[in-house]
């Protein structure tokens, strides 16, 4: 065994070795088994060594094998060399593994130039050592036996070194041991940002993990190393994005994209949007999702996005940037440079994660913005928060959750949270408290009134969002290309949702209560906006609408006579309409309760004011959004219209005989088999999709 002042030693020695010069030895022919290693009855302790004709299915499994009895032992091992060819009927295929003091150290050229670079002299840590384990298999052997490749087998094995072995508190420190884990190098790096030393790093994560210094799996060295790669990677890197940047705007001069240099002239900050994606914002950046969760890896870099939701219901993409550093200033530029790329424009209202420094910049940049918490992010850290907590109960606290969290009245949530605690013995819980105390940016109750776009409306929705958020936060292959992606992500999102609002179009709806305010809506709503009114249309039916002084209506539904209902004021003169509810304020779809009035008052036609033109069908062009022009067509839906026009008139024309109807049939048959043949191909350009 080797001192315990030696450790310093071992890192000289075995921290950065030579290729492995080739071993003696013969291995050509017929494989010839060693004798040198046990056979499995002769090894008696709890650690038996590997012996020859032991099996693996693969080689990887073989060199985990000897890998974790070489640890055990003192020693590290590394791949030496293959030989033979893979292939039935090419004979046989070996793999060595060495001890990784094999092998000798190479002679250090002479240095001749008084100028020349001085040479390390640092000591090899080879020295001869014959240790190693043989594995072969027979490819011959493996198609007889029908495999597509044999079994691998130890043929042979010697376990003698002719240097000492290492105790476990020193073994640790080889190469072979020393391993940077995802989650710690998330750390160093986080802690490299803050200005931290690598000894206090160091110190920081000992305590952290609650272990005696000097025992994490990776050394100082492998920090600064660690450290080092990722700068001279980040300049390499933050050069490429900005002139993919500037190679995106050549294309399109309506690409957007601004950056900003710290020291050492790194790239700190870049954001950037696309043409499509501000002309969407004109129509639908009302509600915006700015998601903070995520994090680029090739740069380390905070990855921001902010998307919203269209008049179909689905996901649309509005920008995204890439931050270097959690903090104020960053979180402010990034808010100023999205303002600057929608003109200005800013949302109604923004949902974020819950973070104390953005909370800061949308006070600073978007003073007339509110801000809300995304439900779906804070109920995906219910399992870690609080399973242990509550064990088989977890799940009925979670519908009781949900309960509370659709309640209309804040008082209501307010003595229900109180009843939940106490139900389930979470008083002192740091969580809960947590919750309660930012209830105002996340609970409904509380949120009632502001407009969400349907953001909040359901499960289904929160959960697209999210799903089409993991789709930027994954295309990440090389980060020069990671703006491309983005782009093709974006645009297919665009072309998938053109497609799905041409099909939802060209499907007839069903009216459920056929009265004609269902009847007005089904022709003015897109299908997504529309479904959601019929589902209040259908319920209505089943409330009483009471009048009670001036132009105040008391709604509630019939079974329910202990509940107060809802207070529905109704202006005749103005054509105006609110419920206590506030569903229109916060969706802009009406409610049952107010849409139960107007069926009291008679009315045929929901009020124009009340089809508000984001849930439309059709939507203006920027230009006439600005002059109030809510009804142009959009290319795409004059053409589905078109279409519909020309099948009605097949259809009229093909049923006033056989003959007609075969001949159409035959003729649309024909059609749509050439149709589906025909590929559709997606080209991806700054103006957009093309087929």
């Amino acid at each position: 065994m080797m001192p315990a002042g030696s450790a310093s030693l071992l890192l000289e020695c075995y921290g950065g070795d030579p290729p492995l010069s080739s071993m003696e030895g013969t291995s050509s022919g017929e494989e010839v088994e060693d004798g040198t290693g046990p056979s499995p009855e002769a090894e008696e302790d709890d650690d038996p060594a590997p012996y020859v004709g032991q099996r693996f299915p693969t080689h990887d499994a073989a060199h985990e094998l000897y890998s974790g009895f070489a640890r055990r032992r003192g020693f590290s091992i590394r791949r030496h060399r293959t030989e033979g060819k893979d292939g039935v009927g090419r004979g046989l295929t070996r793999r060595y593994f060495v001890c990784h003091r094999a092998g000798n150290p190479p002679a250090k050229p002479f240095a001749a130039g008084a100028g020349d670079r001085p040479q390390r002299n640092r000591r090899s840590s080879r020295c001869g050592c014959k240790a190693y384990m043989r594995i072969g298999r027979s490819a011959i052997a493996a198609a007889a036996a029908g495999e597509a490749e044999g079994e691998w087998r130890v043929t042979g094995f010697s376990n003698h070194h002719n240097h000492e072995l290492l105790g476990q508190d020193q073994v640790r420190l080889l190469p072979a041991y020393r391993v940077v884990s995802g989650d710690d190098r998330d750390r160093i790096l986080m802690l490299a940002r803050s200005g931290i030393s690598v000894q206090q790093m160091m110190r920081i994560m000992e305590l952290e993990r609650r272990v005696e210094p000097g025992n994490l799996p990776f050394t100082e060295k492998d920090v600064r190393n660690l450290i080092q790669s990722c700068r001279k990677s980040d300049q390499e890197e933050s050069v490429d994005l900005i002139k993919m940047c500037r190679r995106f705007q050549e294309k399109d001069p309506d690409f957007k994209y601004e950056f900003t240099k710290g020291a050492s002239n790194r790239v700190e900050n870049v954001a950037w949007s696309f043409a499509s994606s501000v002309q969407s914002y004109e129509m639908f950046g009302d509600a915006v999702v700015f998601d903070t969760t995520h994090r680029l890896p090739a740069l380390d870099m905070l990855l921001g996005i902010w998307v919203g939701l269209n008049n179909h219901g689905m996901p649309c993409f509005f920008g995204c940037a890439l931050l270097r550093e959690e903090s104020l200033q960053s979180y402010a530029w990034a808010l100023k440079v999205f303002l600057n790329f929608m003109n200005r424009k800013a949302p109604l209202t923004i949902l974020t994660d819950e973070n104390m420094y953005l909370k800061e910049a949308i006070e600073k940049e978007l003073p007339g913005t509110k801000q809300a918490l995304c439900i779906w992010l804070i109920a995906a850290r219910f399992p870690s928060w609080f399973d242990a907590v509550l064990g088989e109960r977890y799940n009925s606290w979670k519908d009781e959750f949900d309960r509370l969290y659709n309640m209309e009245s804040t008082m209501e949530f307010d003595l229900g949270w109180n009843d939940m605690m106490n139900s389930y013995g979470l008083h002192g819980n740091g969580h809960i408290a947590s919750l309660f105390a930012s209830r105002t940016l996340w609970a409904l109750p509380y949120l009632r009134g502001q407009f969400f776009a349907g953001l909040l409306a359901s499960p289904e929705t929160s959960k697209s969002i999210s799903v089409f958020i993991q789709r930027f936060s994954s295309a990440q292959t090389r980060l020069a290309h990671f703006i491309e992606q983005v782009a093709v992500v974006a645009e297919y999102k665009d072309q998938a949702g053109r497609q799905q609002m041409m099909q939802h179009n060209l499907q007839s709806i069903t009216l459920k209560t056929a009265t004609p305010m269902e009847r007005h809506a089904a022709a003015v709503l897109t299908p997504y906006a529309f479904s959601k009114l019929q589902d209040e249309l259908v319920v209505a039916c089943q409330y009483a609408s009471f009048h009670l002084e001036g132009n105040v209506f008391l709604v509630r539904h019939h079974t329910k006579t202990e509940d107060g209902g809802c207070n529905v004021t109704w202006s005749q003169r103005e054509e105006l309409i609110s419920c206590s509810c506030n569903m229109f304020e916060s969706a802009g779809i009406l409610c049952r309760h107010a849409l139960r009035v107007l069926s009291t008052l008679n009315y045929f036609q929901i009020p124009d004011h009340y089809l508000p033109p984001r849930w439309r069908r059709t939507w203006p062009s920027p230009s006439k959004a600005l002059n109030g022009a809510y009804f142009d067509e959009s290319p795409e839906i004059g053409r589905v219209k078109a279409l519909q026009s020309m099948v009605s008139a097949l259809v009229s024309e093909a049923s006033k005989s056989t003959e007609r109807m075969d001949i159409a049939t035959r003729e649309v048959s024909a059609l749509l088999s050439r149709m589906r043949q025909q590929p559709v191909v997606m080209h991806v350009s700054g103006d957009g999709v093309h087929k």
